[in-house]
């Protein structure tokens, strides 16, 4: 049996998606710029494909700039701030998404601006009036804080952050890659500038994405070479991809509760599991439904010698789990996410992650894998 249980790094494409996509890759391959017949079918849906974004997600279709994923639209927000909107200072954490984290350090050195930390509790929270008591001071500011941790799933209070932005007139940037197709969002009424989101976290296809400009943010073209995404993205658009990712939208919202309450079954499930089989287990980050992301939970495993062979062992019994962000496989250096929150880097820490394809069955499959691993010390 193969179970896969990493579903914050990516998730299996839906069929639904692929039917969706399929037609377009055969038949509809015109540029959407051209002015001919075939130009125009392709223009035609991608257009629609942002009409329906935007409906769902209640902003304006002008505000959706269609981009290669979450990584470019992080980039894509701190580089507008700082280079067009006159950003000084960038408040931030250090257990934000390396999208963020090393863009902002790059902009620290190439445009020498200010990057301030937030302190962290031991469950990844920050403190909203350390915020305030920054936000007071008269520097030009952008905060950049993520929706949900991807790797210990705490949840930042999004509109109480947005609220206090707005109330110092400061520019806030939320990197909501991991939320996104699997919370609701109102942008008609959440007053924030720019958000992102990455189709291939909620069962979409790789390459595509949008970063959300709220119309109140005036910034210029960061991708030079065409007109195109309102002239701020230069370059042909991904006519399936964006397809795709429209499809993977609306597949998301169409029963979002149903969605939610399977998966944090399956999550709920297995802590409780693990905290029976284990007599020494922790989990890092929040685990509450209210204030933890329902398809992420990170786990701190009983010390063993052998805590670096953990994950290749599961493998090889057909589990597949990460220790932390896929963005970092292969480093040398552990979580830069738990090492930010004080947690023991000598334990293994694995994060099992879920989606709507995940059964109880699985579930069950891979706890059994790991209590073998256990039994036999790795």
């Amino acid at each position: 049996m193969n179970v896969y249980l990493d579903n914050a790094a990516t998730t299996p494409v839906a069929p639904e998606v692929v039917e969706a996509m399929t037609p377009v890759l055969f038949n509809t391959f015109g540029n959407p710029s051209s002015t001919h017949a075939f130009g125009r079918q392709a223009k035609a849906l991608l257009e629609n494909s942002r009409r329906s974004i935007a409906q769902t997600l209640r902003c304006s279709p002008s505000e959706i700039i269609f981009t290669s994923g979450g990584t470019e639209a992080d980039n894509m927000a701190l580089h507008a701030a700082v280079t067009q909107l006159g950003v000084q200072r960038i408040i931030t954490t250090r257990i934000e998404h390396h999208a963020v984290g090393h863009t902002a350090e790059a902009l620290k050195v190439t445009n020498g601006i200010e990057v301030c930390y937030l302190s962290l509790d031991q469950k990844g929270n920050i403190d909203l009036n350390e915020l305030e008591s920054l936000l007071k001071e008269p520097t030009k500011t952008l905060v950049s804080l993520m929706h949900a941790n991807n790797e210990i799933a705490t949840l930042l209070p999004l509109e109480a952050v947005a609220q206090l932005c707005r109330q110092y007139g400061v520019i806030f940037h939320s990197d909501t890659v991991q939320t996104m197709g699997h919370y609701s969002f109102d942008l008609s009424v959440i007053d924030i500038d720019f958000i992102t989101c990455a189709a291939h976290k909620f069962h979409g296809p790789k390459g595509i994405g949008f970063l959300y400009v709220n119309k109140k943010t005036r910034v210029n073209p960061l991708i030079h070479g065409g007109s195109q995404e309102r002239g701020l993205r230069g370059g042909t658009e991904n006519i399936a991809g964006v397809v795709g990712l429209a499809k993977a939208i609306e597949l998301a919202y169409t029963d979002l509760e149903a969605h939610q309450t399977h998966v944090w079954g399956l999550k709920s499930y297995m802590m409780s599991r693990l905290q029976a089989i284990f007599e020494d287990v922790q989990f890092h980050g929040e685990t509450s439904y209210e204030k933890a992301l329902y398809t992420v939970l990170n786990v701190c495993l009983p010390a063993t010698s052998k805590a670096g062979l953990l994950l290749f062992t599961l493998d090889l019994k057909g589990v597949a789990v990460s220790g932390g962000s896929a963005c970092t496989s292969g480093a040398t250096k552990g979580s830069h996410v738990l090492e930010g929150i004080g947690a023991d880097m000598t334990r293994p820490n694995a994060r099992f992650s879920f989606s709507r394809f995940t059964t109880r069955d699985e579930i069950d499959y891979a706890l059994k894998q790991l209590q073998e691993v256990y039994q036999k010390n790795l």
